[in-house]
């Protein structure tokens, strides 16, 4: 194993033990509830999103260190960003997982310690664990989007 495997390997093992932001807020927050059936992840994110930026963000939920270690990086990589920018991460996360090459816009976006993530994509049947919390924030951002239409 490489050093970088090695340090990936910690980087995600530390979020999975010490999770950022896990918990869920007293007050009104946007709440969404995504399950991964094919093996059992569960997450309830909650987002408060006020004039176009995540303001907080936090998540409850069960499952692999992948899934959970992915819920804390990302709820720490989207607080106090724009709505556009979180969908951006949100974006090249996806296209990360799918192993596109995305190096470049890594460094552009600041994603944190989510670039721990890129091996995923080596393990196919891992890459719904590590999209669960990121497609729960994007349908929520979207719930919101639709609703300010209204």
């Amino acid at each position: 194993m490489s050093s970088l495997d090695d340090l990936y390997r910690r980087v995600i093992m530390d979020h999975y033990q010490n999770p950022r932001n896990r918990g869920a807020f007293e007050d009104d927050a946007l709440t969404i509830n995504m399950n991964n059936p094919t093996c059992g992840d569960r997450i309830s994110l909650q987002l408060k999103i006020d004039n176009g930026k995540v303001r907080d963000a936090k998540f409850t939920g069960e499952g692999c260190s992948i899934s959970m270690a992915s819920a804390s990086m990302m709820t720490d990589a989207i607080k106090g960003v724009d709505v556009d920018k979180a969908l951006n991460m949100a974006d090249l996360f996806s296209r990360m997982m799918k192993g596109e090459d995305v190096e470049d816009e890594l460094d552009e976006l600041d994603i944190g310690d989510i670039e721990a993530l890129q091996g995923v994509c080596k393990f196919p049947a891992r890459i719904k664990c590590a999209t669960l919390a990121w497609k729960a924030m994007q349908k929520g951002v979207s719930e919101t989007a639709d609703h300010d239409k209204a």
